[in-house]
């Protein structure tokens, strides 16, 4: 029977890119010096996972490659060699190649030959230049043969009496006798049991049983390796024959007894000596088919289009259940005490399920900050620099589709923070710093917003320098202008401050294109420096792109929605309470004095209250600034599905999109931050 494992493809893809980015997470935090046992066994273990799918799934070039790095892994962790810090940096290089590899395989790509092969090489080269070095290998007496050399050919009996259900699980048994014969002179027999005759049998059921006979120089370990995502320790027994021992009568391989299907299902007996396969219960599961513990797996995967689709379904319905509600509003709560019980379940109902439906896109942050420790560890060694790189707030969770166009902005901001910013460490030691750099990757909720920071305490952004390349390139400046504005020079398209052009900067591009991404998103970048000290990128974006909790205001005859998680009181001040300060109205509240922004006078509404005193003052957070917002009337609470207006119309300064409302009428929705920003450019308002 031959099973069709192409659908299982893509989750090996996918399982095999996590084990990529584990090993590549551990290799860049352990410390060559004093390597932390878990983390070696963990690297192996990831190494090894990838290596036993790809020949599972017929990738041989995939599997050679990730067993030559197994192989290095495993004398490393039983002590066989010392961890080194150029091991490290050849087990990062074949790891780059492996994810090579997969891409090929997954993309359908062209693969570099040559770089797989100078991977392997180099860990070959490593192998063999330092065994002579290393430290005697431990041997376990209890498992391992004693032989006289390690070229010594050892004999091995082994029974596999797979479980019924191995071809439903898409397991090929070709790959593992190939593995196998790889290591020696292999025979194999196969036995056949079927329950009842063939009046029970089922196509889809295994009754096979294989003994096989395996003459190698292979150790032990290496046999249970290749077993270890295939058999369960009751479905395999490994025996072997000393070499010493080969002229006397070998054990006896376990008697099974094939004509009982019962029988050939339980686990073989014990032989005369000890049983030599060891199950790793700490090993990674092989393409989700079995977790270890029996029990049922909990998560499944769901293709991206099922999700937005179930997200876009979700939108209507909030709309559908907005439009019901204001409809219920018109009937009297008495008469129609029913509909309006049933209303407030089903605002209830939605409410929940848009939740749980939202959630489903949630993604930690985590999932793009991962790649930045080993782009600064390389990109470090390329400048001739030190620096290390510090994560805070992984967890915080981003809408998916944010997340994805997130990563190559990070990357230019990262990278500009180590060209640019950090400094030699000839240069730190001069300015009496430390010589190794940090950089911080900061990440934290803001109200309805995710803020992320890119950190630095390099040399921080030349004022000058900036001025005098903007004047080069014919930008209109002035000695006036202020640091904000200054910096925010260097998003110009084509600016670059670097004296000379290479791979890593210098071409212009790179600032701009990270502000054009960001502001597609619906975000804004931020710049704060200060000479000496670093400089800190801030670069603030929605924290979702579908649905959220506003509270309605009116203002003349417009309707507007403030972000739920923005507001922070409303009130209605007295008249001595407002003040005039340098042209710009403000209101005390509690003794502290916030700017009064006046959306009728920012969007040039008629008919709207003008007197403060008689409106209503909304205090919400922008950013971590409190600001003041002068609205008519507080009118609902609602939640809404966020539309675009750049879609369907254009980018309306001060907002974050538009929804629709229960009466079918289209709202605004504001961004408090990008309030706060036109009412700085504009301070006559």
């Amino acid at each position: 029977m031959s099973a069709d494992l192409s659908q299982f493809f893509q989750v090996f893809f996918e399982e095999s890119t996590e084990h990529l980015a584990e090993m590549e997470r551990i290799l860049l935090s352990i410390d060559p010096h004093a390597p932390d046992e878990e983390e070696l066994h963990a690297v192996f273990r990831a190494a090894h996972s990838i290596k036993g799918g790809a020949a599972t799934f017929g990738f041989g070039d995939m599997a050679a490659t990730t067993h030559t790095l197994e192989s290095l892994l495993d004398r490393v962790r039983h002590h066989e060699l010392g961890l080194t810090a150029e091991m490290v940096d050849a087990f990062l290089e074949t790891k780059d190649a492996i994810a090579m590899l997969l891409a090929g395989h997954r993309d359908k790509t062209p693969v570099d030959e040559a770089v797989v092969a100078s991977a392997c090489n180099k860990l070959k080269s490593i192998e063999g230049g330092e065994s002579h070095s290393s430290p005697e290998p431990v041997t376990d007496s209890a498992e391992a043969p004693a032989t006289d050399s390690p070229d010594a050919t050892t004999e091995y009996r082994i029974v596999f009496t797979p479980p019924a259900d191995l071809f439903k699980r898409g397991v090929r048994v070709e790959p593992l006798f190939d593995e196998l014969a790889s290591l020696g002179e292999l025979s194999v027999t196969a036995e056949v049991a079927v329950p009842d005759g063939f009046d029970g049998y089922d196509p889809e059921q295994c009754y096979l049983c294989w003994n096989m006979t395996l003459n190698s120089t292979a150790q032990l370990e290496e046999l249970r390796d290749i077993f270890m995502f295939v058999a369960d320790e009751d479905e395999i027994v490994i025996q072997l024959v000393k070499p010493a021992d080969l002229h006397h009568d070998p054990p006896t391989v376990p008697e099974t007894n094939l004509k009982n299907s019962e029988s050939s299902r339980n686990p073989a007996p014990e032989s005369p000596g000890r049983r030599l396969y060891d199950r790793d219960e700490t090993a990674p599961n092989a393409f989700g088919r079995r977790p270890v513990d029996g029990t049922e797996s909990s998560s499944i995967r769901v293709g991206v289009s099922k999700v937005d689709q179930l997200i876009n379904q979700m939108g209507e319905l909030v709309i559908t259940q907005a439009m019901l509600a204001q409809t219920a509003q018109q009937f009297d709560p008495v008469l129609y005490e029913s509909l309006h019980r049933g209303m407030e379940l089903l605002q209830r109902n939605t409410r929940d399920l848009q939740e749980s439906v939202m959630s489903i896109r949630m993604m930690p942050i985590s999932f793009i900050f991962s790649r930045f420790p080993r782009l600064v560890h390389d990109l470090a060694a390329k400048l001739g620099k030190q620096a290390e790189l510090k994560l805070v707030g992984e967890t915080t969770e981003l809408d998916k589709g944010l997340i994805e166009k997130l990563a190559d902005p990070l990357t230019h901001l990262v990278r500009n923070s180590l060209d640019h910013g950090i400094e030699s460490p000839e240069e730190r030691r001069q300015a009496g710093k430390q010589p190794n750099g940090t950089i911080t990757l900061r990440a934290a909720q803001t109200g309805g917003r995710i803020v992320i920071e890119v950190i630095d305490d390099g040399a921080g952004l030349n004022r000058t320098r900036i001025l005098q390349k903007a004047s080069e390139n014919g930008l209109a400046v002035s000695d006036e202008m202020s640091d904000e504005e200054v910096w925010q020079l260097i998003f110009a398209p084509g600016f670059s401050t670097a004296e000379k052009v290479t791979d890593v900067s210098g071409r212009g591009v790179g600032m701009d294109v990270v502000m054009k991404n960001v502001q597609a998103m619906g975000g804004r970048v931020s710049i704060s420096s200060e000479s000496g000290r670093g400089s800190r990128v801030l670069v603030s974006l929605p924290l979702t792109l579908a649905i959220l909790d506003g509270l309605s205001v009116r203002v003349g005859s417009e309707t507007f929605i403030v972000p739920l998680n923005s507001i922070i009181e409303s009130l209605q001040p007295q008249l001595d309470d407002i003040n005039a300060v340098s042209g710009n109205t403000t209101v005390r509240v509690r003794g502290e004095y916030l700017p009064l922004l006046r959306l009728n006078e920012i969007y040039s509404i008629k008919g709207a209250v003008d007197q403060p005193e008689q409106a209503v003052v909304m205090i919400v957070d922008a950013e971590g600034e409190q600001v003041a917002l002068l609205v008519d009337e507080l009118l609902n609470q609602h939640q809404v599905v966020i539309k675009s207006l750049e879609t369907n119309y254009r980018k309306v300064d001060g907002t974050a999109g538009a929804t629709i409302m229960g009466d079918g009428h289209v709202a605004l929705i504001l961004d408090v931050g990008d309030l706060v920003h036109l009412w700085r450019k504009a301070p006559q308002i």
